[in-house]
């Protein structure tokens, strides 16, 4: 299924279920606000996001705690989760996706390029992935993005709904 078909899906589930979406972006910068945007009709299930690019904008936009971003830094499966279930509450969706990560071209806060963490809040609950991509800097962001939606999807046909079980290291 391409990213288009996955965000047409999400559309679907989320207008079935009366359910809002919302997005936190980080390496991102918006490329999984974008793929939901390109289905007609998502206004009626999307919420809006934020680009928290910055650890400033990841605490003043999405709530994360400055205490988790200085002690696990921006790349880390705590600011995910926090950045998913900051942007749950700010914007009051049912569920909220994060993406923060190093798409390179160089390590950064000691994390190599390609690891990223995708994050999926569901009526306050919070899932974590950690993806290694490799590539290219553009590859690796596009990897991200596609990994957000099928996670996305993934949690909302895991069972009416339910709070999906988190899951460790996947990759591409």
């Amino acid at each position: 299924m391409d990213t288009f078909e996955t965000a047409a899906k999400i559309r679907e589930l989320l207008l079935a279920r009366g359910w809002k979406l919302a997005t936190c972006e980080s390496l991102t910068s918006g490329m999984i606000a974008s793929e939901i945007a390109e289905v007609p009709g998502v206004s009626a299930v999307y919420e809006g996001g934020f680009v928290t690019y910055s650890c400033a904008q990841k605490h003043a936009m999405a709530d994360v705690p400055e205490e988790i971003l200085g002690k696990y830094g921006a790349v880390s499966r705590q600011t995910a989760e926090a950045m998913c279930l900051g942007t749950a509450r700010r914007t009051g969706a049912d569920i909220a996706v994060s993406a923060t990560g190093n798409a390179g071209p160089d390590a950064s806060e000691g994390k190599p390029v390609g690891m990223v963490f995708i994050g999926v809040a569901l009526h306050g609950t919070a899932t974590v992935k950690e993806y290694r991509f490799q590539g290219t800097r553009p590859a690796i962001r596009e990897a991200s993005a596609a990994a957000a939606l099928s996670d996305l999807l993934e949690t909302l046909e895991g069972g009416n709904g339910c709070t999906v079980k988190g899951s460790e290291g996947s990759s591409f």
